[in-house]
């Protein structure tokens, strides 16, 4: 049977470090998210986020959708809303790379830029007052349950499947915290034991894809309860990292990939023995005219 880009979204590929990781009792594994065809792992809720509300009948193609993002899951929106005919708004920084901006509106997106000293705060504003006063419609990855539920549903069973349950600690970076919460509530579910470790950045450091978010902001979606240890990472840290993944163990990603894979090293190194798997949550070529690698 012939296949759709749809289908081509998940079953990533999961590969062990080998140079990085230096104990040998431990694996470290990352899996590789940047293999989706919108080139990230944001691809999988926004499938979930727009087939479950075509079947429920929340929305529909006279919907007017909008959406605040820092990048990805906007690219994500973009293709999959392209596939099944449905306009969307993507409303991002001002700062965001150009690289992000020009692959949404190629899949056929409007994108509207919001001034950079509000951040990703300022355009979630931006996108509630549309829905507030306009009509449109937000799918908000912050607060959506189809965000979460894509990682329980896809990312935790194949990472289990894949380790052969093997897996003892997972590590991913946080942002909307979908990735995290999902695949901590699948994995949790097979073996209790299993250490969720979230990764936030340091104070004043800035990491596209992961955030401290203040109060106000927090997404609905998140519970504490889901992860065992927060751990943090500095600007210079996931900067220097993901540099390091691209020349020493040949996987291109972003920062916030850097900042995971810094965590998930600093486990390896402290522990006796185990299984880590570390989300590389996207592709470093949408970065290239920003400063990562230069």
């Amino acid at each position: 049977m012939s296949k759709t880009v749809l289908d081509l979204i998940g079953n990533t590929p999961l590969v062990a470090s080998k140079v990085l990781n230096s104990n040998p009792n431990v694996k470290l594994l990352f899996k590789l998210e940047g293999h989706n065809p919108g080139g990230s792992v944001k691809d999988r809720p926004a499938l979930n986020m727009i087939r479950s509300g075509l079947e429920r009948g929340e929305i529909n193609k006279a919907s007017k959708l909008i959406e605040a993002t820092s990048g990805n899951t906007g690219i994500a929106l973009a293709m999959i809303a392209g596939i099944y005919g449905l306009d969307i708004e993507l409303v991002m920084p001002e700062n965001s790379t150009k690289e992000r901006v020009q692959t949404m509106r190629a899949y056929g997106a409007k994108v509207t830029l919001t001034s950079s000293d509000v951040g990703i705060e300022g355009a979630r504003d931006y996108a509630e007052a549309k829905v507030k006063e306009e009509g449109y419609q937000m799918l908000n990855q912050f607060a959506n349950n189809d965000n979460w539920m894509a990682h329980y549903k896809t990312t935790g069973p194949e990472i289990w499947k894949d380790t052969d349950g093997g897996i003892t600690h997972f590590v991913s970076s946080m942002g909307t915290t979908g990735t995290i919460m999902g695949t901590s509530t699948f994995l949790k579910e097979q073996d209790p034991a299993i250490q969720i470790v979230g990764v936030q950045p340091t104070d004043n450091s800035r990491i596209p894809g992961i955030r401290k978010w203040p109060e106000a902001y927090l997404p609905k979606i998140f519970n504490p309860e889901k992860v065992d240890t927060i751990m943090e990472v500095s600007q210079e840290e996931a900067h220097e990292m993901a540099k390091r993944l691209a020349k020493d163990e040949g996987i291109f990603s972003g920062m916030s990939s850097g900042g995971a894979a810094t965590v998930a090293l600093r486990l390896a190194e402290n522990l006796e023995s185990g299984t880590i798997v570390s989300i590389v949550c996207d592709r470093g070529d949408r970065y290239l005219s920003s400063d990562l690698f230069d």
